[in-house]
């Protein structure tokens, strides 16, 4: 993009340059770790089986719901802060850190066990954004986050305790 295209993108903020990079870098990347985790929710969502069939799709739906309500979020904070955001599904993998599976069968126990791991690890780098957003002075950001937070936790919580009705749960 050219600088004066580029130019037209750039929504001022006071928190200077450096800090918009820093962010709206950091945001981008935990936007694209959203999508992984989204996608792979769904995943487990449409191919789950098993005797609590039901109750594991059913909350596998409700969580990808709650992910993909993130994304908006964490994509227009980017916006607001004058950075671009991800343009396509090539962008997303570039950047993206979340695992991902794509095996032909997960066993419903360990979809419970690999989604609550992703939901831990996407808390540790929402903590980590949330710290340079404190850095930069950037209380919209880290005001988001923590919510952001507080909702994954909620999620890794289920999981958890959603795995503890078989027995087998991992550490």
């Amino acid at each position: 993009m050219h600088s004066k295209e580029h130019a037209r993108l750039n929504t001022p903020t006071d928190l200077g340059e450096r800090a918009r990079e820093d962010i709206t870098g950091s945001v981008n990347m935990l936007l694209a770790d959203t999508f992984g985790l989204f996608m792979k929710t769904k995943n487990f969502h449409w191919h789950v089986s098993g005797p609590h069939f039901r109750d594991y799709h059913l909350l596998f739906d409700e969580q990808a719901e709650e992910i993909l309500g993130i994304t908006d979020v964490l994509a227009e904070r980017v916006r607001k802060l004058g950075g671009t955001t991800l343009h396509s599904i090539g962008h997303i993998a570039k950047l993206q850190r979340a695992s991902e599976n794509d095996a032909e069968y997960v066993d419903p126990q360990d979809m419970l066990a690999e989604l609550r791991e992703d939901n831990q690890a996407m808390i540790a780098r929402m903590r980590e954004v949330h710290a340079l957003c404190d850095g930069h002075h950037d209380v919209g950001t880290s005001s988001l986050l923590e919510e952001f937070i507080d909702q994954a936790e909620r999620r890794a919580w289920f999981l958890f305790e959603a795995s503890r009705s078989s027995g087998l749960i991992r550490h």
